[in-house]
């Protein structure tokens, strides 16, 4: 188990097809939502960003007061209008027109710049985000990688952050603006008549109580919903990668009867939670409505009583209505900045992650490449060992060769010697120097890895072998593509060493990509070399050509090879054979063969055609 990890880690991580990731909009009303586990620790700390964009923020408060003053202005501005044409005052009437509009145009202008500043607020606290996210994930231990899928990390990149930016740039102002509203409205309306507030009240009441319900109706249609949609996803995408598969057993009526059944299952499911969606707006206009006669009625009754003006009923319908909208609001954002919160707390529980081990100060001069495991003891996971008491020693160019069944801790050591993980106790030396002692950038930087799994990226081949030595010539560059026998192929290209690979090298053979890798590390020119299953994923003969390419890249190299195919390393000066995180057998290939051990056994069960 171990050893599949570690080698998942290294190789597959970065070279797997990329993850499905799937965008989490602002959930709907009564939809389910994702919840933080710490909310308010969360937001605390979500607010150190806000600080570092405190002058947008400063500006987006300052906008969405004026926004919130000037509406809770107006209606009472219209109230006096209509009481002065009732009172035929029609100077007032004139200035307070005048006042009106100029509230309205400076309504507009706080609105857009709310917008404004609100888009800018969002995107600024994104860059830092993912700034402080990126350089985290560049410190990440092995570890954590072996622990965490790319979709999982690159979700928290992505979507995480996404969910966090469009709640302040749509939700952050709306939910400000609307808790001031609220509070405003009820003041301003109780100053004008308290018993037609209190009246009004019963409206607001029954909003509350229709939107609880109708959100815990809606919750478990949107969840079935969702059932059956991740369903007939998953079903579609085993059809359309399987197709193949599904016409080579003539099973097309069968699948076809299977996807007709749960897209009925969804399209009713669908149409129930349109429907439930559909009638809260009709819901809340009736109790709007509502709202309206109670107000007018008792509002008529108040205004014959001589308790308050016309004008007065005229913006308590304003009011009455702008005070239950916000509130509508409030309830259909806390859904998006649940999310939000849960997003940032995701990323937060990234960047808390320890950093890798970046210990040790030394560097070896005139380095040889002797290395050196002694009494070496590692686990994965406490109490599962993967390495017993393992013992090595490798001379300076020595190539030496690491056999063993799947899960015999081969990959480890090649982990182990990279520092990608501490051992648990033991050593490891290079020269006599222990590598915890040694700076980890410069071993790495005197190491070079070949996996079994090509790494290529979206860039021109040139970048991609420069990615070993990035301050390489281009004559270094040419040399390195020749002694890896990929030049051939290159030239042939319309832009040679200029052309950009898509998609990761996709329009390439395996061997060719592999070329490539092993140009990247020729390039490098390190001191220790690291081929693990540098060829068993491909075919005989494109084998021997990497094979050639290995030789010469081998040369004057402390080389440690790990293989399968035991073909590949019958000419390595010690073949070490592993089972079980032990070494069971050391030797050459014809002094192992010789004593029909372990390796013997490995060997007769691949040539002899046994199974493995």
């Amino acid at each position: 188990m171990a050893e599949n990890t570690t080698q998942a880690s290294n190789t597959s991580n970065t070279n797997s097809n990329p993850p499905k990731v799937e965008l989490r909009h602002r959930a709907p009303m009564g939809q389910e939502v994702e919840k933080p586990k710490n909310l308010w620790d969360t937001i605390k700390r979500l607010m150190n960003y806000f600080v570092r964009s405190k002058y947008l923020l400063i500006g987006l408060l300052l906008a969405v007061l004026a926004v919130t003053l000037l509406s809770l202005v107006t209606p009472a501005l219209q109230g006096e209008a209509i009481d002065a044409i009732t009172e035929r005052a029609w100077q007032k009437f004139g200035t307070v027109l005048v006042v009106l509009l100029a509230a309205f145009i400076l309504s507009s202008l706080a609105s857009l710049a709310q917008t404004l500043l609100a888009a800018r607020l969002s995107q600024s606290i994104v860059r830092h985000m993912r700034y402080d996210l990126f350089k985290k994930i560049d410190r990440l231990p092995i570890a954590y990688l072996d622990q965490h899928s790319n979709g999982d990390v690159m979700s928290r990149m992505t979507n995480d952050i996404e969910n966090v930016s469009n709640t302040v740039s749509q939700s952050l102002g709306s939910l400000i603006s609307g808790v001031l509203t609220v509070i405003g409205t009820i003041a301003i309306m109780f100053w004008y008549c308290w018993q037609l507030t209190l009246i009004t009240m019963v409206t607001v009441i029954l909003t509350v109580f229709v939107t609880k319900k109708m959100s815990t109706m809606m919750r478990k249609v949107y969840r079935r919903r969702a059932t059956a949609l991740g369903k007939l996803n998953g079903h579609s995408e085993e059809m359309i990668s399987g197709y193949r598969t599904v016409l080579a057993y003539n099973r097309q009526e069968r699948t076809k009867r299977e996807f007709n059944a749960m897209s009925d299952e969804l399209t009713k499911e669908g149409i129930r939670a349109e429907i439930l969606g559909g009638s809260m707006g009709p819901l809340m206009n009736a109790i709007s409505t509502l709202g309206f006669v109670i107000v007018a009625a008792f509002g008529g009754y108040f205004a014959l009583e001589g308790m308050i003006t016309i004008g007065v009923i005229s913006a308590f319908i304003i009011y009455a209505k702008q005070f239950s909208r916000p509130i509508n609001e409030i309830a259909q954002l806390y859904g998006s900045v649940q999310t939000a919160v849960a997003g940032a707390e995701r990323v937060f529980e990234l960047l808390d992650q320890p950093d890798e081990d970046n210990s040790g100060t030394e560097t070896i001069v005139n380095m040889k490449g002797n290395v050196s495991f002694r009494h070496v003891n590692f686990s994965y996971l406490p109490g599962k060992q993967v390495l017993y008491d393992f013992n090595l020693e490798v001379k300076s160019g020595q190539k030496i060769a690491l056999v063993g069944a799947t899960g015999s801790g081969k990959t480890t050591v090649v982990n182990l010697l990279m520092r990608f993980y501490p051992v648990d106790s033991g050593e490891i030396l290079i020269d006599g120097k222990n590598i915890m002692d040694l700076q980890r950038d410069w071993l790495r930087h005197n190491t070079a890895i070949v996996l079994q799994d090509t790494v290529l990226f979206s860039d021109t081949i040139e970048n991609n072998i420069k990615y070993g030595n990035p301050d390489a010539d281009d004559e270094t560059v040419v040399r390195a593509a020749e002694t890896s026998n990929c030049a051939h192929f290159i030239n042939r290209l319309r832009n040679g060493y200029q052309t950009v690979l898509k998609q990761a090298g996709a329009s390439l053979s395996h061997g060719q990509r592999q070329l490539l890798n092993i140009a990247r590390a020729v390039i490098a020119d390190p001191k220790i070399l690291i081929l693990d299953e540098a060829t068993s994923s491909v075919d005989t003969r494109t084998e021997q050509g990497i094979q050639d390419a290995l030789v010469k890249l081998m040369k004057n190299r402390t080389s440690l090879i790990i293989a399968h195919r035991l073909s590949t390393i019958q000419d390595a000066d010690v073949i070490v054979v592993m089972d079980q995180g032990r070494v069971v057998e050391t030797g050459t290939h014809d002094e192992l063969l010789e004593k029909q051990g372990a390796y013997y056994s490995l060997y007769m069960a691949q040539f002899a055609g046994n199974a493995t």
